[in-house]
């Protein structure tokens, strides 16, 4: 069965519609974007326009791709300041003389709707945190909504990034996963996915796990986007899979609908945790 994301992630937007409607005020995402990278222009806009569909309002903070690091911060630290901004999202990747790490942590964790400083990261990793990073809760939502049982099940993590590997680790193992990383330098990485019973990849290289990779049965999640041979590809050759698997998602359609939904709930999530709280 395909797994429709975008289907998934209309439910998870209508929510987020009717949240703001019964707002007294209107939560406002930030995005900072530097440089003139065009996927991430292209990413910026999309999540632009998803607020507007919401109701969410939004500013976009453009720097040069020539700005210092200090630049950056400095602009980050504003929107700290700023009591009309609710969130803040930095646009990766960021230019390759600026530390991304540096960056993310000067964002106020009380406005880090990514949830990637780490003081987020740290809440993810206990369990505590009222929401996580936006593609890990995606693909939770989008596993649980087809009626998989995630607890006791061997899920197989195909990547190790900040963004999506490491937290999503974390977050099936709050929900009594058994979890397994697996990495650039994993010897035998078809052993340990053919043990999965959800198999989730995420290092944006097309065609990566074939089909003989896969248990039948198994929930395969593929968080990877890349073009190849003039079209947008996944890591999972999806023909193959799509004969073994119970669930699949596409590419696109299927996690990269989920990301931005989450986005727009996250906002509202710390609007209604921090914001309310302080006016109150």
């Amino acid at each position: 069965m395909i797994i429709d994301g975008k289907a998934a992630a209309e439910e998870v937007l209508e929510q987020v519609r009717v949240r703001v409607q019964k707002l007294k005020s209107t939560p406002c995402l930030a995005a900072v974007i530097v440089g003139d990278d065009k996927p991430s222009h292209i990413y910026v806009k999309n999540k632009i326009k998803m607020c507007r569909s919401t109701g969410i309002k939004s500013v976009e903070c453009e720097l040069p791709g020539s700005a210092s690091q200090k630049e950056i911060i400095d602009s980050v630290k504003k929107l700290n300041e700023d009591k009309e901004i609710t969130a803040i999202l930095v646009q990766l990747p960021l230019p390759n003389h600026v530390n991304k790490y540096s960056v993310i942590e000067s964002i106020a964790p009380s406005k880090d709707v990514d949830a990637f400083t780490s003081a987020n990261f740290s809440n993810t990793v206990f369990g505590i945190s009222d929401f996580i990073p936006c593609t890990p809760a995606g693909i939770i939502y989008l596993i649980k909504k087809m009626g998989v049982r995630i607890e006791g099940s061997h899920c197989v993590i195909v990547g190790r990034s900040e963004i999506v590997g490491k937290p999503l680790a974390f977050a099936l193992l709050n929900l009594n996963a058994t979890v397994t990383i697996c990495h650039s330098k994993t010897h035998d990485l078809k052993k340990h996915c053919t043990s999965a019973d959800i198999l989730i990849c995420a290092v944006g290289k097309p065609g990566i796990i074939k089909g003989d990779m896969i248990k039948t049965g198994a929930v395969v999640i593929d968080v990877g986007i890349s073009r190849s041979e003039g079209r947008i590809r996944g890591d999972v050759c999806f023909e193959e899979a799509a004969n073994i698997a119970s669930y699949i998602t596409p590419v696109p359609g299927g996690v990269g609908p989920m990301t931005v939904a989450f986005l727009m709930k996250n906002t509202v999530d710390i609007f209604e945790k921090y914001h309310i709280l302080n006016i109150e």
